[in-house]
C-alpha cells in the first residue's frame, strides 16, 4: 500500500513539472497570447534569412511572428504577412526593416516607430520597407574598393 501512495505521488509531481514547462513554452513562443492580434503587411525587395515564423520586434522586444511569405509576381517583391500583438500601437508612419542578431544571428522584422498620432489599423500595410543586407555583397565590395562597374 506504501508503495503504491509513493507512485501516485511521484506520477502527480511528473505531471505537475511536465504543466510547467507546457506553460513555459507557450508563453515563450507567443502561443498563450489572447485573441487580440491584429494582421499587418509589407512589401520587401528581399526577405533573405526571414522565413515564417520569425520573430518581429519592436525595440528589441518581440511583438509578434511572421505569419505568411509570397512572391508577388508583378513587383518581384516579397509580400509578407505579419500577426502583431493588439496591445502595442503601431504609429502608420512607422516603417519595417530586415534587421540580423549579429554576424552569425538569425534574421528578424524590425519596426521602426514613427511620430503619427495614428496607428495602423488591423490590415494596413506598412509602406516604408528595408530589405536584408547581404553581408557577402557587402564583403565584394569592401574588397573591391567600393567601385562596381
Amino acid at each position: 500500500m506504501r508503495e503504491s501512495v509513493t507512485e501516485v505521488a511521484v506520477g502527480a509531481l511528473v505531471i505537475i513539472v511536465a504543466g510547467g514547462f507546457l506553460a513555459y513554452a507557450a508563453q515563450a513562443t507567443g502561443y498563450t497570447r489572447g485573441g487580440g492580434d491584429m494582421t499587418l503587411t509589407a512589401s520587401f525587395r528581399s526577405v533573405e534569412g526571414v522565413s515564417v515564423g520569425t520573430d518581429v520586434r519592436l525595440a528589441g522586444v518581440k511583438i509578434g511572428s511572421v505569419t505568411g511569405m509570397d512572391l508577388n509576381a508583378q513587383t518581384y517583391r516579397a509580400d509578407t504577412v505579419m500577426t502583431l500583438s493588439n496591445d502595442v500601437p503601431i504609429p502608420n508612419d512607422s516603417s519595417a526593416v530586415v534587421a540580423s542578431e549579429g554576424l552569425l544571428g538569425g534574421n528578424f522584422i524590425e519596426i521602426v516607430p514613427g511620430g503619427s498620432m495614428d496607428n495602423f489599423a488591423p490590415g494596413e500595410e506598412i509602406v516604408d520597407t528595408q530589405g536584408a543586407v547581404s553581408l557577402l555583397q557587402l564583403l565584394l565590395t569592401y574588397v573591391g574598393g567600393g567601385t562596381r562597374e
